[in-house]
């Protein structure tokens, strides 16, 4: 049995600035920080003790803060991987999110939608982005542990999720698995028949433990 809890990290300052993340270092907030340990607390509480585990983060400040707190609490490092980060939105960061919204060219209803130009210049096409979170998939399935943490963005988590289920790239065009930020993910594959589920997708209720402080 493998199981794997993939994190979307929680309020960043990016969120609060009403400025576009992507790429841009944005941190967490002190809601987002409160909300990491819960997160982090609920990880814990669904692991085995003694259970081999292995934790995965994007390198952007939001995801590794997260990591951090999940880390103190399993005692092992986070590996850390540039693929997992979200999706550039052009070469400027941290621009205003009305910036990027008069810009967007979205995706045509049928025909070519993993190639398509979005209309922002150094924007990786969807193809890029998925191709990238694949090839990190690929490696953290090569290892043969039970329970896998991978903190990452909001966006990558679709392409997680189709990596996961096996979904060719190139037909990944249409896939949009949303949860909010915050949140838990878990995909579980059985030893016998190796199927690969989802077993919920963006789970909130660790914040309950936040609201009740």
């Amino acid at each position: 049995m493998r199981t794997l809890y993939v994190v979307t990290h929680p309020e960043a300052t990016h969120h609060v600035d009403g400025v576009v993340g992507g790429w841009h270092d944005s941190q967490l907030t002190p809601t987002g920080v409160r909300a990491a340990v819960s997160i982090a607390r609920a990880l814990r509480s669904q692991v085995p003790d003694g259970a081999e585990a292995e934790l995965f983060s994007s390198d952007l400040q939001r995801t590794l803060r997260t990591a951090e707190e999940v880390s103190e609490l399993f005692g092992v490092k986070p590996n850390l991987d540039r693929r997992l980060r979200e999706k550039p939105t052009g070469r400027r960061g941290g621009r205003p999110q009305e910036w990027l919204d008069r810009r967007f060219v979205p995706p045509p209803a049928a025909g070519e939608r993993m190639e398509h130009d979005e209309g922002v210049e150094g924007a990786e096409t969807k193809a890029a982005y998925a191709q990238r979170i694949y090839a990190a998939m690929d490696e953290i399935l090569q290892h043969p542990c039970e329970h896998q943490i991978i903190v990452t963005h909001g966006g990558s988590l679709t392409f997680v999720v189709t990596s996961w289920i096996r979904m060719p790239v190139e037909s990944a065009g249409y896939a949009s698995f949303r949860a909010p930020s915050r949140s838990i993910t878990t995909l579980r594959e059985d030893d016998y028949f190796h199927s690969r589920q989802v077993v919920n997708l963006g789970d909130t209720r660790h914040l309950d433990a936040v609201h009740a402080d």
